[in-house]
């Protein structure tokens, strides 16, 4: 929520005079602080979780402590992803961070990044976002929002309580999907996919509802996964995003000043939660073997093939909801991607 604060009146101006000029709004900008609470539901000990802190920090140091940001990790405000969206364009959320794919009934476009094996590497999945972004940036917009930066998460995988090296081992698996895309493929594959925001997978998986979780090892570490599935299956299945967004009306309220700040610092975090997911995976290997994680590389080619079939009808119904926009950014990344 967005709060204004007056400081007190200089010496000599007289209290008629400093509430006439707050009601009118002509205090100048570098006398009022801006507070907002930003909502994201993955942990602060994540890769995005911790981009998000540095973010706050870097815009309360580039306005001298005017607009202060506190960010609530782990839904700890009651929202979950796919509420973000409403929630920032009605001016509920002054901002939020959000799993791009959530947002997707009501702009398919934002699932482009979780579509199974288009990009196959951090590389390609920076591509595809730098293509899709004029994208979002018009969907963002239609819903009052401003885009701010992106954050990418290391290669999804799945968490299970054995390696899955054939489609017989995902025959019936009660598996957690984190959007419509996942959800398609492994019902194709007879999987029994079921759709969980982040926050509520830990539970799920402690009532036996979810026996495997779609998500990256970054996610697993961030929710000691091993606890309950001991097993990352890794497969590259995708590099879905984190998308940051604040309401428009609200971006408009600062000072120039402020909003060069605001968008120096997304710019700012995005290159460095670009750089920071090359070596996180790293880093979480570690974590997960010092937890006696098994990590399983190398899927066979014909269990990843299988998958690729699978995905078929998901992106197939990506192009149906974005028609000529979603087929001229695949065939633009296509392009793009041949030529590197």
């Amino acid at each position: 929520m967005l709060v204004e604060t007056l400081p007190g009146a200089r010496r000599g101006q007289t209290l008629a005079a400093a509430l006439c000029a707050f009601a009118l709004g002509t205090l100048p900008a570098a006398a009022q602080t801006v507070k907002w609470d930003m909502s994201m539901e993955d942990r602060a000990n994540s890769l995005p979780g911790e981009g998000a802190i540095a973010f706050a920090e870097d815009v309360a140091k580039a306005t001298n402590g005017q607009v202060v940001i506190t960010v609530h990790h782990g839904g700890a405000l009651g929202f979950k992803n796919k509420d973000h969206l409403n929630a920032v364009r009605d001016g509920v959320l002054p901002l939020a961070q959000s799993l791009a794919g959530a947002f997707s009934g009501q702009e398919p476009v934002f699932l482009l990044s979780s579509l199974p094996f288009v990009a196959r590497n951090l590389d390609e999945a920076k591509l595809l976002y730098d293509v899709a972004r004029p994208a979002y940036e018009e969907a963002l917009a239609r819903n009052g929002q401003k885009l701010l930066y992106s954050s990418p998460f290391p290669p999804t995988g799945i968490w299970a309580k054995k390696p899955l090296r054939t489609v017989d081992d995902l025959k019936g698996l009660k598996i957690r999907t984190y959007d419509v895309n996942g959800t398609i493929t492994f019902k194709n594959l007879g999987a029994a996919p079921l759709q969980v925001s982040f926050s509520d997978v830990v539970p799920q998986l402690g009532t036996g509802n979810l026996a495997a979780v779609l998500t990256s090892a970054d996610g697993g570490r961030s929710l000691k996964l091993w606890e309950f599935t001991p097993v990352f299956n890794d497969l590259g299945y995708a590099f879905p995003l984190n998308i940051t967004a604040v309401n428009a009306d609200a971006f408009g309220k600062l000072s120039p000043a402020q909003q060069k700040a605001v968008m120096d610092a997304g710019s700012a975090a995005e290159a460095r939660d670009w750089t920071a997911v090359r070596t996180w995976e790293a880093k979480n290997y570690d974590v997960l073997r010092e937890n006696k994680t098994e990590i399983v590389k190398d899927a066979p080619p014909a269990f990843l093939d299988a998958l690729a079939k699978a995905r078929e009808p998901a992106i197939k119904d990506w192009l149906d909801k974005t028609r000529a926009n979603g087929k001229s950014i695949l065939d633009t990344f296509a392009q793009k991607v041949g030529h590197q």
